[in-house]
């Protein structure tokens, strides 16, 4: 990183940063004063692009996040023309996120800034009401994004439609890919692998009217056209889980978790089945899989409370087969939430409050505490701290370590089952009907994705 310097008109860092003020557009507006500068620093911008960040796993290398906050301390906040649950993604200086108005049957995808929360642009969707459980939302689905676009979907009983946009908000493509069927209504979160987009559309079996197939999909990224569909079996319980990826073995294996399969290993190249744990899971799996040293690991639960963990040792020759590392069935194991790695140690959220610190190699307890609230949405880990919020709309501050330590507690005043984004020293978090922007008040992004702080 450049050592930060003195601005000077005639230094190229000071031209850079003029550039980077008149392409923003923030001269002359009252934002930015030419005078009011100190130093200049120029840092990349780490991007969010899915559910729980970069390859699912809700890491970031973030440094010097507030720990604790007030109201009047939010670097913004937004009100959504709608509400949710999905969770928000980011990549440059755009924060992209979905609300539904299901009074209007209407979904959104927002594009904020990430510098002051203005809305960049919305796109609108046909979203006809329907059906579902109460701790569901239209709008569950979080988008995924890359250099070049962000795709987003719409998943309703009578349809599941996949749609890209570039990062001014031009449509690029959609697709529709049938009927959802599921009691308590689909979440589908898509992920960009390489050149497709990956996602899974599972089916129960619920007498309905028109007989959809289970499977795993890829399209391509640019067009939308089908690259591959990997036929699943249905079964009581679909799956709420989000892919994430391996690479093993000089391939690119995208990583599924259900209570049909199991724990699947799928190669990106063709769609084929590369390795599977079929009887890995044993009930409905709404959490993501987490990849932490040689294993894959993995949750399922019901009725709110978490059944089974398991981890897994996926084979490392070519004829060899996954092993079973360990499996957990008690009180600890988590159900929604997905768990987070870090260094050595597995932390896991449980629906009911208990957050847990666990030896990754063979999933130990070292700690076993509740700070207050529930849990829904996922932990993340950034600057060696974990950031979960309950569903009050709590955000839980915690040391990442196998010593508990309850750093904070940051009400934001409304109920959430989202999980934290991280970008560009910011922490994105998403309530029901509002966006809101914590850190970073004192740097600017600009169009190469270097910031500057004042």
């Amino acid at each position: 990183m450049p050592s930060p310097c003195r601005f000077r008109a005639s230094s190229r860092s000071g031209l850079i940063a003029v550039a980077a003020f008149v392409a923003l557009g923030l001269f002359g507006t009252g934002q930015v004063s030419p005078v009011a500068w100190g130093k200049v620093t120029f840092v990349g911008i780490d991007p969010w692009p899915r559910f729980r960040g970069p390859n699912g796993q809700g890491v970031s290398p973030a440094t010097e996040l507030p720990v604790k906050w007030t109201a009047e301390e939010l670097s913004w906040k937004v009100k959504l023309p709608g509400g949710g649950f999905s969770s928000p993604v980011a990549w440059g200086t755009k924060v992209f996120v979905t609300a539904s108005d299901e009074s209007a049957e209407k979904g959104f995808l927002l594009a904020y800034s990430i510098i002051d929360g203005r809305e960049l642009w919305r796109r609108e969707f046909d979203l006809p009401r329907y059906r579902m459980n109460a701790l569901n939302s239209a709008a569950s689905s979080t988008p995924a994004v890359d250099a070049d676009r962000v795709v987003v979907c719409w998943a309703i009983p009578s349809n599941l439609q996949l749609a890209a946009f570039d990062h001014a908000g031009k449509p690029l493509w959609s697709r529709d890919f049938g009927p959802t069927n599921t009691r308590h209504g689909p979440t589908i979160s898509p992920i960009l692998v390489k050149n497709l987009v990956v996602f899974a559309q599972e089916q129960e079996q619920l007498n309905a009217t028109v007989a959809a197939e289970s499977r795993w999909v890829a399209v391509d990224v640019a067009t939308g056209e089908p690259k591959w569909t990997c036929i699943r079996e249905h079964s009581g319980s679909n799956s709420y889980s989000t892919p994430c990826v391996l690479e093993q073995g000089g391939k690119t294996l995208v990583i599924f978790a259900s209570l049909a399969h199991g724990i699947t290993a799928v190669d990106a190249a063709d769609g084929k089945v590369a390795w599977e744990v079929a009887d890995a899971l044993n009930a409905r799996v709404c959490s993501s899989p987490v990849l932490v040293g040689d294993l894959v690991i993995a949750t399922c639960g019901e009725g709110g409370g978490g059944k089974r963990l398991t981890a897994v040792r996926p084979p490392k020759n070519p004829g060899d087969k996954p092993q079973i590392a360990y499996q957990i069935e008690n009180s600890t194991v988590t159900y929604v939430p997905t768990a987070v790695a870090y260094r050595d140690w597995l932390f896991t959220v449980h629906d009911n409050g208990t957050i847990s610190c666990r030896n990754v190699s063979d999933g130990k307890v070292f700690w076993s505490q509740n700070p207050g609230g529930k849990f829904f949405g996922s932990p993340v880990i950034a600057d060696g701290k974990l950031f979960v919020m309950t569903t009050d709309g709590t955000v839980i501050v915690l040391a990442a370590s196998d010593q508990y330590e309850l750093l904070a507690s940051n009400p934001l005043g409304e109920k959430t089952h989202a999980t934290p984004a991280v970008s560009g020293g910011k922490l994105f978090l998403r309530t029901f009907t509002q966006l809101f922007c914590v850190g970073g008040k004192n740097v600017i992004y600009s169009p190469d994705e270097a910031t500057i702080n004042k």
